[in-house]
């Protein structure tokens, strides 16, 4: 059943209520009804026989872990979805801009994506080949060594890992260490980065770095984007110093900051670019993309020689002659790039596609455009909303912190019925985003900066919706000291 054409659902003569789709004037659209079908299949879209979807969030709590933040945070069942809306098993539909945390780089069930999953199904070709080369792989590092900056992709070798999020950033790390001969590597947050370029050469007589690990735009830390100039800085001093840059590109590749990889921003070229999320296309699938100069076949082999014959703790530490730890871990099996899912056909198939359709269809400049109006607006609102403290991001990778709007620290004692942290009035801002069908993000430190990661074919008109949705939301948050929302002045396209 095509999604542009639904047509009606359900049984000859069973209720519906069809509906358009006011961001993108769909029509004919029908609220789906519970109800069974012969098959047995419920009619809501999902599960056989007494195991309908619209249950499911009754059901889920008493067999899956506590540990399900994001149902907890967005209760949407959803079963169908294109491009930036999902619809849930009520009928509801939702514009999505969070993406899955941004593996969505064309939004769900993009065609080309989806064209490119069933030539390999038809084909009969193997869907799980322990990282054997296969004609699908060798399109996908094709595709892939097009992207990369210049100064890369002359000298590139691609080492695909587990889909897990730790698999690649371990193999970076013992990819370096391999290489270098060195053991510690500086993770570069936003309390060390004064300090990062410094530790590249330590003044004491301390071991020397086997690398310097970053994320050009840190999304966890609240979208903390690392200054161009700053970035340009260390390179020179890594460079200088023989330390491996290592540029953690998994959420801000593949066009989302505006650029191809955000690195190029600031036209730095590191010596490992570590790629999962939207790099699969929608599916699992990571890599770590390295210079030649690192190649870490025979390094990885000596490295784990020297180790050889040493007691290990099941954390991987190595225990002296005398029963105390010392040195750093030792990479994991997984880190050699040896995991078992490595990959996966399908996702290198589903990631051919995203790259060359972003490349292509010049989705990361359409994201430059689009993130700076985004900006705009938000900044028009942070001037309109009290709650709203700053704005910021790159391309379609933007975050809006919330901060009570007295200006006190969270934490600050305030009226019982209003939000009085930043951390409330985003998790109150999210709620009332779901209210009005919009399913956005939420991250920082103490989870007080709403992210916006719309997929890269959001348009105008979509966009319009999104911030008119918005500030509807924060209108319904946000409240000034004399207790009273301010007027939301309706956006007027220019």
């Amino acid at each position: 059943m095509e999604w542009e054409n639904p047509g009606r659902r359900g049984r000859p003569g069973r209720p519906g209520r069809e509906e358009a789709c006011p961001e993108t004037g769909e029509s004919g659209r029908v609220r789906p009804v519970n109800v069974r079908s012969e098959s047995g299949r419920s009619e809501d879209g999902a599960g056989p026989r007494g195991v309908g979807s619209r249950s499911a969030p009754k059901r889920q709590p008493t067999r899956e872990t506590a540990a399900r933040t994001y149902p907890r945070a967005l209760p949407v069942v959803p079963v169908r979805a294109r491009g930036l809306t999902v619809e849930d098993a009520a009928g509801r539909r939702y514009l999505d801009c969070s993406s899955g945390a941004g593996t969505l780089a064309l939004g769900h069930n993009h065609p080309v994506v989806l064209e490119a999953i069933r030539r390999v199904l038809d084909s009969g070709a193997p869907l799980h080949a322990m990282g054997l080369t296969t004609p699908v792989e060798d399109a996908f590092v094709t595709e892939l060594l097009r992207t990369l900056p210049p100064g890369l992709s002359a000298h590139a070798r691609v080492r695909f890992c587990g889909p897990g999020g730790t698999d690649p950033v371990d193999t970076a790390v013992a990819l370096a260490r391999a290489a270098t001969g060195r053991a510690p590597v500086v993770t570069v947050t936003g309390a060390h980065q004064r300090a990062a370029a410094g530790a590249c050469c330590p003044a004491d007589a301390g071991e020397p770095l086997a690398g310097v690990l970053l994320e050009p735009v840190r999304g966890a830390d609240g979208v903390l984007a690392v200054p161009d100039t700053w970035l340009r800085d260390l390179r020179r001093i890594t460079a200088e110093r023989s330390v491996p840059l290592i540029a953690d590109e998994t959420e801000t590749g593949v066009g989302r900051t505006g650029a191809f990889w955000a690195v190029e921003h600031s036209g730095v070229t590191p010596d490992v670019l570590i790629l999962s999320k939207a790099v699969g296309g929608s599916l699992p699938l990571a890599a770590v993309v390295h210079h030649d100069a690192l190649d870490g076949h025979d390094a990885l082999n000596a490295l784990d020689d020297h180790l050889d014959g040493h007691r290990y703790d099941s954390a991987g530490h190595r225990y002296d002659s005398d029963g105390h730890r010392a040195g750093f871990p030792r990479h994991r099996a997984g880190a050699s790039g040896a995991a078992t899912f490595r990959g996966n056909q399908l996702a290198l198939a589903a990631g051919a596609a995203t790259l060359a359709h972003v490349r292509e269809q010049r989705l990361a400049e359409h994201a430059a455009t689009l993130g700076g109006r985004i900006l705009s607006r938000l900044r028009d609102l942070a001037a309109e909303f009290a709650c709203v403290a700053d704005v910021r991001g790159r391309g379609l990778m933007i975050g809006m912190e919330l901060a009570p709007p007295d200006g006190a620290l969270d934490g600050t004692p305030a009226d019982a019925d209003r939000p009085h942290t930043g951390s409330e009035l985003a998790a109150a801002v999210q709620r009332e985003c779901l209210h009005r069908g919009l399913i956005v993000d939420i991250t920082g430190p103490t989870r007080n900066v709403v992210r916006l990661l719309p997929p890269l074919i959001v348009t105008e008109e979509q966009t319009s919706a999104v911030l008119d949705r918005l500030a509807d939301a924060l209108q319904a948050v946000d409240r000034r000291r004399d207790g009273h929302a301010p007027p939301h002045r309706a956006h007027v396209p220019h």
